[in-house]
């Protein structure tokens, strides 16, 4: 790996700088994601480059400890209790690991990264303008919440599929994310005129057999859970998606860039950059009750012109011009 030595341990990676090793004596910070190896280098990086931008330099002005879950939630309280153990001065954690690290080491100052919930009612913050407690950070909810994004998503993925009458939804019935996105895809769906046929999944080993309903229901295209348990199993999610041979739609740039014919969302990383301005001000001495929750700012459409040859369609000349990632 450049730049990094990382030790294998059991099913977990444990990321340190070596120089840091020898120096003891720098603030240490944590970083939890519950993906895979090449995630959790991204926002790495993403998150130096924020600690860069507020004027601190990794090997110098701190050091790093990673710790990642493979896309296996239930490790996420051990590993947050691991990195709680080597005291850092501040944990920064992707959406679904900063649920862990409240629930497991609420001391432990964070800040959180593309939370799609309310961070209020998820018990981390008194107020977005005054957090309040030992946890800030950003969200994906845009102005006008999860409804008005959904309507701009939906709206350019309807002129992929013009005709779209039918369109599967493919995630659970329980994580609050799924459930966000369906209820906003329901409202999308009597503005532009269409149904959503929802096929429920427990785990991933529902994919194939959702996949396979949604031909039997006469769906046209799949939209593609967010949630955490399919976003951070992508390489299992998309063979069964792809092979369903339909137009397929997403949120994470990630998802457009891996292989579906279009996503749109927040920047994933941008926020990791942001969340690592915010680090940088905890290890300067602020406190994260005292930094305000901030909204995504930065959106990202993907459109992957690979697909669309391969299911036939075409890409209006508009949509290429305002995607902000064109895949080949």
């Amino acid at each position: 790996m450049r730049r990094r030595e990382f030790l294998l341990l059991g099913a977990t990676v444990i990321a340190f700088p070596w120089p840091a090793l020898a120096q003891k004596d720098l603030p240490l910070v944590a970083v939890l994601v519950p993906g895979g190896a090449d995630f959790a280098r991204l926002r790495i990086d993403a998150i130096r480059k924020g600690m860069q931008e507020a004027g601190l330099a990794e090997n110098v002005n701190y050091a790093f400890a990673l710790r990642f879950a493979d896309g296996v939630f239930d490790r996420l309280p051990g590993l947050a209790l691991e990195l709680a153990a080597l005291k850092p001065r501040v944990i920064v954690a992707s959406a679904a690991a900063s649920t862990a690290v409240h629930k497991t080491v609420p001391e432990l100052p964070m800040v959180f990264c593309s939370v799609a919930a309310d961070p209020i009612k998820l018990g981390f913050a008194q107020s977005y303008v005054r957090p309040g407690g030992n946890a800030t950070g950003n969200v994906m909810n845009a102005v006008g919440g999860e409804e008005a994004l959904t309507q701009k998503h939906i709206g350019f993925f309807k002129e992929l599929v013009p005709d779209l009458k039918r369109l599967g939804f493919i995630g659970t019935s329980t994580s609050m994310l799924a459930v966000a996105e369906l209820n906003a895809l329901r409202s999308a769906a009597g503005h532009f005129g269409f149904e959503i046929v929802h096929h429920p999944i427990q785990g991933l080993d529902d994919i194939a057999g959702a996949v396979a309903s949604s031909k039997a229901d006469g769906v046209q295209a799949l939209y593609v859970s967010g949630e955490p348990l399919l976003f951070n199993n992508m390489a299992r999610v998309l063979p069964s998606v792809m092979a369903s041979g339909k137009p397929t739609v997403g949120t994470y740039p990630e998802w457009g860039r891996a292989g579906l014919l279009m996503s749109y969302s927040a920047d994933l990383l941008d926020d990791f950059r942001r969340a690592g301005i915010y680090a940088a001000k905890i290890l300067g001495g602020e406190k994260p009750g005292d930094l305000p929750i901030e909204q995504a700012s930065k959106f990202v459409l993907v459109v992957n012109v690979k697909t669309a040859k391969q299911l036939g369609l075409s890409v209006p000349p508009t949509l290429l011009t305002l995607a902000d990632d064109v895949i080949e």
